[in-house]
């Protein structure tokens, strides 16, 4: 048996951690493959699990000089070496240490899958073959791991033009799990993003519309969040790299919409376009009630060779600074006073909470701010967040957690790391006189599952 890697709290912290680390995990927002519940089948191999779809492992990988050929990028899984590919990942799990990735890995294979071999470069083979073999029982399989982990919720994120069949094969596999599509519309209203003028088409073909005229356009885009909210979805998700909102004229966004039908807006028309667009996205979860998630501060693919060759998601993306005062300004004076829009947002940017995001969502009753994201979803990442917005926002204005991951088997490791900073945290405010025992107690819950469950309107408990 394999030592954890974070040992048992004690005192207050320790009791806190005990009264929520069993609680049911709420998984509101995410990268996993609905694919995988709705078939059921076994995971391939190791590597396709562990190692290839993570960005988190790609990134670092590369940086230590290791081609994305060796780690199987731009090959089938049929063409893959699974074994090989964990040889190299295990010779550089050294490069993890003192990493969220690697204590979220050492929870998935000791703790999830309980390999009995520390991994090491020397024993990459005998790892590789006990999660092999652990893998080829059916009790492993996508289904039966959900629930074994306790997930109450998990949401996938799906474009706006998705069939979602597979969410219809779960629905009618009989199986109790409850995955729940995402809304996620960015290739219809991003015009930076390649391909628009073609999604346009596509959608207008998909719900049988008319996109020539801007009105048709929200007509069709708002018959596709009806098709979701009827597979379950209750929110929208937007990755916003520059962050501006915008109210535009009726005449303008008419003809903004024309150029965009043939691709030829010019730069600053398509931000305007797109901040337009933000504003409509908002006003429609108002009428719907869908809840509103906008993700910034992401620089994508600053690696543009490995863009090229590979696409997105090769651990390029990088953070940047982002003015939230003045990029939200039009969407919330639109409808940020509205009692039913809700909107959750999330930046990498970590300087923005204390300067402009507590006092905001202390002030918009729309806004809700999500946990630390990606770069910063660590267990020093999770007290600086705490620090910086619970005396402006309190708590209550937070949306709890949620483990925005494409990385099935860390889901656990991720909510437990999250749990174990809300314990540290409060254990903190008790002994700095903050807050009462009995004020922590009841925190604790609601931020390891109840405010998940508020912000994103589920039901569930």
């Amino acid at each position: 048996m394999i030592a954890p890697c974070l040992p048992r709290l004690s005192g207050i912290a320790g009791d806190l951690h005990a009264a929520i680390e069993a609680l049911p995990i709420v998984s509101p927002h995410g990268h996993c493959d609905p694919e995988w519940w709705a078939s059921d089948a076994a995971f391939p191999d190791p590597a396709a699990l562990l190692v290839t779809p993570d960005h988190y492992l790609l990134r670092m990988l590369y940086s230590r000089g290791v081609p994305m050929e060796q780690l199987g990028i731009g090959k089938t899984v049929a063409d893959r070496d699974s074994r090989a590919i964990f040889r190299v990942f295990a010779r550089h799990w050294d490069a993890f240490l003192g990493t969220p990735t690697r204590m979220w890995m050492e929870h998935t294979l000791y703790g999830v899958i309980g390999v009995d071999t520390a991994l090491a470069p020397d024993t990459a083979d005998l790892v590789h073959d006990q999660v092999a073999e652990w893998l080829s029982d059916p009790a492993h399989r996508p289904r039966a791991l959900f629930d074994s982990f306790g997930i109450e919720t998990l949401a996938t994120t799906d474009p706006a033009l998705s069939d979602l069949s597979h969410h219809d094969r779960i629905a009618a596999s009989g199986w109790s799990g409850r995955v729940i599509p995402t809304f996620r519309p960015d290739d219809l209203i991003n015009p930076g993003r390649p391909g628009q003028a073609g999604a346009i088409q596509a959608l207008a073909a998909m719900t049988d519309t008319d996109v020539t005229t801007f009105r048709g356009f929200l007509d069709a885009i708002r018959a596709r969040r009806a098709a979701f909210r009827e597979r379950g979805a209750t929110a929208t998700d937007h990755d916003v790299p520059l962050l501006m909102t915008a109210w535009l004229p009726p005449a303008e966004i008419e003809g903004l919409h024309s150029k965009a039908l043939t691709a030829g807006l010019t730069t600053d028309e398509a931000a305007r376009y797109h901040g337009h667009m933000l504003t409509e996205m908002a006003q429609m979860s108002a009428e719907d009630g869908m809840v509103m998630q906008i993700h910034a501060g992401s620089t994508r693919s600053t690696n543009r060779a490995l863009a090229d060759r590979f696409g997105p998601d090769m651990g390029a993306d990088i953070p940047r600074a982002m003015n939230w005062v003045d990029g939200l300004d039009a969407l919330l004076n639109r409808v940020g006073n509205d009692p039913r829009f809700r909107l959750i947002v999330f930046t990498l940017d970590e300087a923005a909470y204390a300067r402009e995001l507590a006092p905001m969502a202390g002030h918009w009753p729309a806004l809700r701010l999500g946990p630390p994201w990606w770069f910063h979803d660590s267990l020093n990442g999770i007290r600086r967040y705490f620090d910086a917005v619970v005396e402006t926002a309190g708590y209550r204005n937070l949306a709890g957690f949620n483990d925005d991951t494409r990385a099935f088997l860390s889901i656990p490791a991720r909510h437990d790391l999250w749990r174990r900073g809300v314990a540290l945290h409060l254990a903190d405010q008790v002994a700095r006189g903050v807050l009462r025992r009995a004020e922590a107690e009841r925190l604790a819950p609601a931020l390891a599952v109840d405010l998940a469950r508020d912000a994103y309107r589920l039901k569930g408990g």
